[in-house]
């Protein structure tokens, strides 16, 4: 599957949490049941990626990790906060950067419509 019928899948899947459950649920709530629902759909999962930054001669080891990656070619970055800042859009961009991961989904399950809380990320798409 490409990165964009991967994401049509996440999306979907959000959308079923969302009108099962709405807003107001914990991030890690969120972030279990779509895990749930991503395996049980067939896709290889990774949560909690720590991912590794090389500087000249030196290795920081887990610089950060992706909450989700989904078969190596998406990342996903649950939120449930009243508004997504800035920040968040430029961390998920530094994910995709250093992982070589090309697209990401930053997803914020805290709104009335989820279709106004996902959001695309892309690098080097």
């Amino acid at each position: 599957m490409t990165e964009n019928e991967i994401s049509k899948e996440i999306v979907d899947l959000c959308f079923h949490l969302h009108q099962r459950y709405g807003p107001g649920l914990f991030e890690s709530v969120y972030h279990r049941l779509l895990v749930y629902e991503l395996e049980r759909n067939g896709f290889f999962v990774r949560t909690e990626v720590g991912v590794d930054i090389e500087h000249d001669e030196i290795i920081i080891e887990n610089a950060f990790k992706a909450d989700i990656i989904i078969n190596n070619k998406v990342i996903v970055e649950i939120k449930s906060l009243k508004a997504l800042e800035e920040v968040h859009f430029k961390q998920l961009y530094t994910y995709l950067k250093l992982s070589e991961i090309k697209l990401g989904l930053l997803v914020n399950f805290n709104v009335k419509l989820i279709k106004d809380g996902i959001h695309r990320v892309v690098c080097n798409l």
